[in-house]
């Protein structure tokens, strides 16, 4: 069992280097989204990827998700390789352990390792690399702003991290409305102007499941629509310390 502040960089091999956490969004296509630190230079990137794994381990995450569907459960990789998040770019192949975040009634996780903490390759190709972007530099925006990202039927919402403090979110939406299969390879932003960004750190999230949204999304002619779903992410602590 471990903490989402184990992934700290190792001391003897310079700022950038470190354990990295990547949290498992999505079940036809599995994207994996970066577990950022504002603080810890090593961490503070916004990521999304899309890495191939064992078979293995996709089918204990999708048969435990499927068990867990309507809990608050979390899924990670959990790699013990050191390196800097930025070597992902250029394509690496590293070692993972697959975990179920358990999230306790007042909020703090437990990452609990699956497949007796077995290590498997986890491969990442140049293209693989969906979204990156180095912490720092953004303001808060006027209205609720998400990255928009998915493949098919399948879309998902993660919280753009601007200034700090902040929280960190990934969403999975039901029923989304005029979004284009292609708009999504983007990534494009998505603004809710029904909620003003509240420039700061909340306590749950500001987008309620079931509740519908219209939204802005770059690129896109028109608006779009979706209804909050099942909560892939949440950290307004570990990310802000």
């Amino acid at each position: 069992m471990s903490t989402d502040t184990q992934h700290d960089a190792a001391p003897d091999s310079g700022p950038l280097h470190g354990l990295h956490r990547f949290l498992l969004i999505g079940k036809k296509r599995i994207f994996s989204y970066h577990l950022a630190l504002y603080n810890v230079p090593a961490h503070a990137f916004q990521a999304i990827v899309t890495l191939g794994l064992d078979e293995t381990v996709r089918d204990a995450y999708l048969a435990d998700l499927e068990q867990h569907k309507n809990d608050r459960v979390f899924y990670s990789l959990f790699s013990p390789d050191h390196f800097p998040l930025e070597d992902l770019k250029q394509g690496k192949t590293f070692k993972v352990q697959l975990e179920r975040v358990m999230v306790k009634p007042d909020g703090s996780r437990q990452f609990q390792k699956m497949l007796n903490g077995q290590q498997t390759d986890a491969v990442c190709r140049p293209e693989d690399v969906r979204y990156f972007r180095k912490l720092g530099g953004l303001p808060y925006p006027t209205y609720l702003t998400y990255l928009l990202f998915g493949e098919g039927d399948e879309v998902h919402l993660a919280h753009q991290l601007a200034e700090k403090p902040n929280w960190d979110e990934v969403i999975t939406a039901t029923e989304p409305q005029n979004i284009d299969p292609a708009l999504l390879s983007k990534i494009p932003d998505v603004t809710i102007e029904s909620i003003r960004d509240p420039h700061g750190v909340v306590p749950e999230s500001p987008l309620k499941k079931g509740q519908k949204y219209d939204a802005e999304a770059d690129g896109a002619a028109t608006p779009i629509s979706f209804k909050a779903g099942r909560q892939g992410w949440w950290n307004h602590t570990s990310l802000n310390a």
